[in-house]
């Protein structure tokens, strides 16, 4: 498998991970202290940073970090749709739609040097 390849595979769970540990409290757990959601959560993102840590490691040498930042906030947001319209069963709205549209440009500008 490729670096990018690679790289995209651990981003892919790990914003996964990040987006439920980030809102996932929010549907379960209102009526609990903010204190437990904290912990849960950072229980949640511990497995986010034990993916993306490694996936950094993999893809700084070869990709260099401006590329791996538009990667990790397109991946953010491929994770977001999806968890916000199944899990907390908000609307896609023609605003995400448009977002993506601009994130793939900036992946089409960070990535059209690459050879």
């Amino acid at each position: 498998m490729s670096v990018l390849g690679k790289v995209l595979f651990f981003y892919t769970i790990s914003n996964s991970f990040m987006v439920m540990a980030w809102y996932l409290h929010l549907k379960f757990l209102n009526n609990h202290p903010w204190y437990v959601a904290s912990v849960l959560s950072w229980c949640i993102a511990f497995f986010e940073y034990s993916l993306l840590i490694p996936a950094n490691r993999i893809g700084y040498p070869e990709l260099g970090l401006s590329k791996l930042q538009i990667i990790q906030i397109g991946m953010s947001l491929i994770a977001f749709i999806p968890f916000s319209f199944f899990v907390m069963q908000e609307p896609i709205k023609k605003d995400y739609i448009l977002a993506s549209i601009c994130l793939l440009g900036a992946v089409y500008f960070i990535f059209r040097n690459v050879r």
